[in-house]
């Protein structure tokens, strides 16, 4: 299991040229102008783990395969999306089936590329979006209620489930406040994933920044990272047009122009793992002669559904996990040193899987 990241944002502010370089493709043209994205392009990365690569190393895998993000760069948004302005709409339906929002926001000074509203604000353009999305969500609410009067006169528990967490949305939208500011109990955790609403999205802020500010970012950069701490949203601060260039070389030259600007690591890798701390992600590894595996699953998986990824007859059927600690595996050089040394274990249906773990299932078929 990966996950699906939608990249939104107004107009000209860097989303496609960031979609670019992060599928390493051109597909997403990079124009400078509005609506140069009409349809949303969605591209798979893989995503980088320098420990996959070790494990294979020593497990002397034939093949590596990572675990795999999603991006779908959607169309710009201008105000009036949830009336159906622009292209809002189709931005609104396409937004509905992501696990997560990339927002990016332009935080760079530039004369030659136009902006919609013709001034450079990342938290005005931030509190536009965010003000379509919750008037979308309002209106969604609004018709749902009146569709489901019925079923809960008639005492359908679903319907009023639905109608008493739909009111508490409401509630707290009306106050300015996305969904994802409501207190949802662990027992009506389904019920709200189920309404789809698009402010219950999960938000990582993406400072977009000029080259130069690329390692410590700026002050447009720095007010987006004080509104995401008082949001307790995330983010990051990459420089889009550095982030195409990195993705036209190879590995080796790639580090070198990282290391000239400065930079530890390239955004693909700071941009996944704050997706993956934002949606509480974590993976662990198959590893033997055949391949070596990365799998995604959230995080307090428990070992039965760990194997559920890989395939449902090992959920169907899981009797236990033998399961090594990553460190250890490394340390001992491979399963059978680790096993040898006592430090491979057999757990069983209760198991929480760790972060890093290195995992056998056995199943009765």
């Amino acid at each position: 299991m990966g996950f699906k990241m939608g990249i939104v944002g107004l107009p000209n502010v860097g989303k496609s040229t960031l979609f670019n370089a992060l599928t390493r493709t051109a597909a997403a043209q990079a124009a400078n102008f509005p609506f140069c994205t009409i349809e949303p392009n969605v591209g798979e990365v893989a995503v980088p783990d320098p420990r996959l690569d070790r494990l294979a190393e020593i497990a002397g895998s034939k093949q590596v395969i990572p675990t795999r993000m999603t991006f779908v760069d959607i169309a710009g948004l201008v105000k009036g999306a949830s009336k159906g302005e622009g292209l809002g709409n189709q931005f609104l339906a396409n937004i509905r089936e992501v696990d997560a929002i990339a927002h990016v926001l332009r935080c760079f000074e530039d004369g030659d590329v136009t902006h919609v509203e013709g001034r450079v604000d990342p938290i005005a353009d931030a509190a536009t979006i965010e003000t379509e999305l919750m008037l979308a969500d309002m209106e969604s609410i609004e018709k749902r209620l009146q569709n489901i009067v019925r079923k809960v006169r008639g005492g359908d528990k679903e319907a009023v489930q639905q109608e008493r967490l739909m009111r508490a949305a409401m509630a707290a939208l009306e106050e300015g406040k996305p969904a994802r500011a409501v207190a949802v109990d662990a027992e009506d955790a389904k019920a709200w994933r189920m309404l789809q609403l698009l402010t219950t999205k999960p938000i990582l802020y993406v400072c977009n920044v000029d080259e130069a500010s690329a390692g410590s970012g700026n002050a447009h950069s720095k007010a987006v990272a004080t509104m995401a701490a008082e949001q307790g949203a995330a983010h990051v601060v990459i420089s889009a047009q550095i982030e195409e260039e990195i993705s036209q070389l190879d590995p080796e030259e790639a580090e070198m122009f990282l290391s000239e600007m400065g930079l530890e690591e390239a955004g693909l890798d700071r941009l996944i793992k704050a997706g993956y701390a934002l949606l509480h992600l974590e993976t662990y590894f198959t590893a033997g002669p055949k391949e070596a595996r990365a799998w995604t699953i959230p995080a307090g998986t428990h070992a039965p559904q760990a194997a559920g990824v890989i395939h449902g007859d090992f959920e169907r059927g899981f009797i236990r996990a033998e399961t090594i600690a990553y460190d250890d595996y490394v340390a001992l050089g491979g399963e059978q040193a680790a096993k040898e040394a006592g430090k491979m274990r057999a757990e069983g249906k209760s198991y929480v899987v760790k972060d890093g773990d290195v995992l056998h299932f056995l199943f009765n078929t």
